[in-house]
């Protein structure tokens, strides 16, 4: 049987309820949320629309994303511009560059959570 897509990302937090709490409330992500309107959330999981996936080992000395971390956490997202301006109103600085992004991969902007992972958020291209 082939793998069917992610079932979770799990990783280590310094305060857990909170970081969870600052994902559901920025990014609209984790247990109760849906990215998809015509899907029910559950206070389990978060529910997330169907659409490409990238799974990509990177080489250990990249600068594609901080040497000090062993992930980047890319996030697909629609509305960019008004993700980045939302963000920005509550206090989150969210980093642009024109090279990360082009007419064929989308655009691409870089925040960090409370606890210092990179999120990646990926407008692809329509």
């Amino acid at each position: 049987m082939p793998v069917l897509g992610m079932g979770g990302l799990f990783f280590r937090a310094r305060d857990p309820e909170a970081l969870g709490a600052w994902y559901r409330d920025h990014l609209n992500v984790g247990p109760g949320c849906s990215g998809d309107p015509a899907a029910l959330a559950s206070e389990w999981f978060w529910q997330a629309r169907g659409g490409p996936f990238v799974f990509a080992p990177f080489k250990d000395t990249t600068d594609y994303f901080p040497a000090d971390r062993a992930f980047m956490i890319n996030l697909r997202v629609s509305g960019l511009a008004e993700m980045i301006r939302d963000l920005g109103a509550s206090g989150i600085a969210v980093e642009t560059r024109a090279e990360w992004g082009s007419p064929e991969t989308g655009s691409f902007a870089r925040l960090q959570d409370p606890e210092g992972n990179v999120i990646e958020l990926w407008e692809p291209p329509a």
